[in-house]
C-alpha cells in the first residue's frame, strides 16, 4: 500500500494511481482499456454486483467504470488530497451528475454570481423548471454566503478563481459558514487547478471540481471533468448519476488527460510566471483601463490570493479604455494568441466574454453586467510560450487600437 504522504505533489503527479509498470508487459504507460464490457464467470459474481450496488468495486460496464478511467481518478485524487475522485466526460457532467444527488425539488442552493456560462445556464434556467431555488451572491463578502442560507439549502457552490472576472472566494471562511449545516460545500477550483489550491484542506468544504479539460489535461486534446470528496459520497454520485445519466469519461479521453497532468506542476510555474509578466505589462499600458489578475497588488484579494493560493495562476482579464470596440480591434490583430472559447492551454488563448462564452444564449446582458462582465472585459488565458513573444504580439495589437 501507498503511503501518499511520503511522495511530493510532481511524483504524485507522474506516478500516482500507476505506481508500478504493467506486470503483463512491463510497460511503463498505463493501457488504454478501450472496451464497453467486462465478462464474469459466475452468475452468482455478476448478481452479487448488481444487487450491492457496489459498481467501484468490480468492472461491469464502462459507464459505471473504466481501469483508465480510475487510474486518472486516483491520481486527481491523490493531488488534491481527497479520499477518491469520480471522473466524467466534461466539467458540465460532473456539475450536473453531483447536483442532481444532491437536490430534490424544493431544495436551495447558494452560489457565487461571477460563474461559468454553461454553469450559471443550469443553474438559472434547467434547475428551476424542477422546483430547485438558487440564489445568487456577491461571494467575495462570506457575509453575503451567510446571511442567504435557509432551512431548505442543501448546496453552496463557489467558483474561484471565478470565470471570467478572476475574482476570488475565500474558501475557509466559507467552509465557516457551512461546517454544522447540513449543506454540501462545493468549490470549481477549475482556474487554479490541483497545483495552486487545495480546497479540501478547509474544514466545511465537501467537494472540489475541475473542467479537467482545462488545466489538468493542459493540452487542449480531451474533454473531461473531475469532482473529490469523500469515498461514501463519490459512490453514491457513481451509482447514482454517473451510471444513471450516463455522463461518462472516453478512455482515451483519460488517458490523454493521465499523460497530460504529468506535466501539471511544470505547467503551472510557466503559466503563472508569464501571466504575472502580461499582467504588469497590460497594466502599464496607457490604452488598458483596468487589469484583474491576482498577482497584481492592485487586485482587490491579493492578500488572500497569497494566503490560499500557491500561485497565482494563468488567467488575466482587462479592460480596454476603448471598451468593446477597443477590445474587437484587439483581438481581431492579434498572431500568437489564439482567439478560441476555452482556457488553460498550453497556448495563450483570448476572448471577449459579452460577445462569446457569456452572451445572451447563457446569460442577460443585466445577469452579466451585474457580476462585473462588462461590454469590454477581455479573458486572456497565458500559455507557456516564451513571455516576451505574448507581450510583443500584445504590444502590436495594441497599438492599431486608436488612443482615446
Amino acid at each position: 500500500m501507498v503511503n501518499l504522504n511520503e511522495y511530493d505533489f510532481a511524483t504524485l503527479a507522474v506516478r500516482a494511481g500507476w505506481w508500478d509498470a504493467d506486470p503483463q508487459t512491463g510497460a511503463v504507460a498505463p493501457p488504454i482499456s478501450q472496451t464497453t464490457t467486462y465478462a464474469f464467470n459466475k452468475v452468482e459474481d455478476m448478481v452479487k454486483i448488481f444487487s450491492s450496488g457496489e459498481f467501484s468495486n468490480r468492472y461491469i460496464y464502462t459507464r459505471a467504470s473504466n481501469p483508465t478511467q480510475n487510474i486518472l481518478e486516483e491520481r486527481v485524487a491523490a493531488l488534491e488530497g481527497g479520499e477518491a475522485a469520480l471522473a466524467f466526460g466534461s466539467g458540465v457532467a460532473a456539475i450536473v451528475a453531483l447536483i442532481t444527488l444532491l437536490v430534490q425539488s424544493g431544495d436551495h442552493i447558494v452560489t457565487s454570481n461571477s460563474l461559468y456560462a454553461a454553469t450559471q445556464f443550469y443553474f438559472r434556467n434547467i434547475l428551476s423548471k424542477y422546483g430547485v431555488k438558487v440564489t445568487f451572491v456577491d461571494a467575495t463578502d462570506p457575509d453575503n454566503v451567510a446571511g442567504a442560507l435557509n432551512e431548505n439549502t442543501k448546496v453552496v457552490y463557489m467558483e474561484t478563481p471565478a470565470n471570467p472576472t478572476i475574482s476570488l472566494v475565500d474558501i475557509g471562511a466559507i467552509g465557516a459558514i457551512a461546517r454544522g449545516r447540513k449543506v454540501t460545500t462545493i468549490v470549481d477550483s477549475t482556474f487554479a487547478s490541483p497545483y495552486l489550491q487545495h480546497p479540501l484542506d478547509y474544514e466545511g468544504i465537501d467537494v472540489v471540481l475541475h473542467s479537467a479539460t482545462k488545466y489538468i489535461g493542459g493540452h487542449t486534446d480531451a474533454l473531461g471533468g473531475i469532482i473529490i470528496g469523500k469515498k461514501e459520497l463519490m459512490d453514491k454520485v457513481r451509482a447514482y448519476s454517473l451510471i444513471n445519466m450516463g455522463g461518462i469519461i472516453d478512455p482515451f479521453a483519460a488517458w490523454l488527460l493521465l499523460r497530460g497532468i504529468k506535466t501539471i506542476h511544470l505547467r503551472m510555474e510557466r503559466h503563472c510566471t508569464n501571466a504575472l509578466a502580461v499582467a504588469e505589462f497590460l497594466e502599464a499600458h496607457p490604452k488598458v483601463e483596468r487589469v484583474y489578475y491576482p498577482g497584481l497588488p492592485s487586485h482587490p484579494q491579493h492578500e488572500l490570493a497569497k494566503r490560499q493560493m500557491k500561485g497565482f495562476g494563468g488567467m488575466i482579464a482587462f479592460e480596454l479604455k476603448g471598451g468593446v470596440t477597443a477590445g474587437t480591434i484587439l483581438l481581431n490583430n492579434l498572431h500568437l494568441c489564439r482567439m478560441a472559447a476555452s482556457l488553460g492551454d498550453t497556448d495563450t488563448l483570448i476572448e471577449h466574454p459579452a460577445s462569446m462564452t457569456h452572451n445572451e444564449l447563457f446569460v442577460t446582458r443585466e445577469e452579466r453586467l451585474s457580476q462585473g462582465i462588462t461590454d469590454g472585459l477581455v479573458r486572456l488565458s497565458v500559455g507557456i510560450e516564451g513571455v516576451r513573444d505574448i507581450i510583443a504580439d500584445l504590444q502590436q495589437g495594441l497599438s492599431i487600437v486608436p488612443s482615446n
